[in-house]
């Protein structure tokens, strides 16, 4: 590993980071959900979760619950399962709806098979040890269980990568500055297969393709602005380059009518 992979490795898994900034309350990960109304084709992310546990009866944790967004949606449609919620930052679990706790995706505190779904939903990239936090999750399910992840291409949102650089080279006077952090990139989705299937026989990959289209820069510096928490681990001037990358936006806007960002994500159903 580099010594910016090390660095980088370090940033989006310090529990203290996580939990006391990028994720003390929903404000950043709403802005990042938010991004995908303008998304299409547009998924329905948590009905597609709730399609996947259609055969599965009892107890689903959901580890790395965030904001509550599939637990809130399971919920109204599976209102039969046992749900728990596990999150590391206390603050995002305010809102969620029924039992929630605070955990560590490496250490769960759940008994050897007493669930039979897991969810680890645009959560593993943030697990210092994903091996580790892999085997708990299989630890956890029984036998005849699944574990769904989910998670976003090395490819997604190329172009926010591009303004970013363009900004950030604008700040600095460089030409092209340097790349903006990447919170997927240790589970992308060409690396989480190899991860989950060291435990899991059957790892079934359904990719999202789409393309966020907008005619206005604000949910997209939203976006951008999300990654505050990581601020100090970019070499130029965060809210500088924020600032820059909306100028350019609303020029490329006012040129070509919109502005699009192509995505790639996914799901990830395993079994053994």
């Amino acid at each position: 590993m580099t010594e910016l992979s090390a660095a980088h490795a370090a940033a989006v898994t310090d529990r203290g980071r996580l939990a006391g900034s990028a994720y003390s309350s929903d404000r950043d990960l709403a802005a990042r959900q938010s991004l995908y109304r303008w998304q299409t084709p547009r998924y329905d992310l948590p009905g597609i979760v709730a399609e996947k546990l259609s055969g599965v009866r009892g107890r689903v944790v959901d580890v790395g619950c965030g904001n509550g967004k599939f637990i809130q949606r399971l919920r109204e449609d599976r209102p039969d399962l046992a749900l728990l919620g596990l999150d590391i930052a206390p603050g995002i679990l305010t809102g969620v709806p029924g039992l929630v706790a605070v955990a560590d995706a490496t250490r769960l505190p759940l008994a050897t098979e007493s669930v039979d779904a897991a969810l680890a939903l645009h959560m593993l990239y943030h697990v210092s040890d994903i091996p580790r936090a892999v085997r708990e999750l299989s630890r956890v399910v029984t036998r005849d269980g699944l574990v769904i992840a989910s998670t976003n291409s090395d490819r997604d949102k190329a172009e926010l990568d591009d303004l970013w650089q363009r900004a950030a080279g604008d700040v600095l006077g460089t030409g092209r500055g340097p790349a903006r952090i990447s919170l997927s990139a240790r589970f992308s989705l060409e690396k989480a297969p190899a991860f989950l299937g060291e435990e899991f026989g059957r790892v079934e990959t359904m990719e999202l393709p789409g393309t966020i289209t907008v005619d206005d820069p604000e949910p997209v510096i939203a976006h951008m602005a999300s990654y505050r928490a990581w601020a100090d681990q970019h070499d130029e001037p965060f809210e500088a380059t924020i600032e820059r990358a909306r100028t350019i936006l609303v020029d490329h806007i006012d040129r070509h009518g919109a502005f699009e960002i192509t995505c790639l994500g996914g799901v990830l159903v395993c079994r053994r």
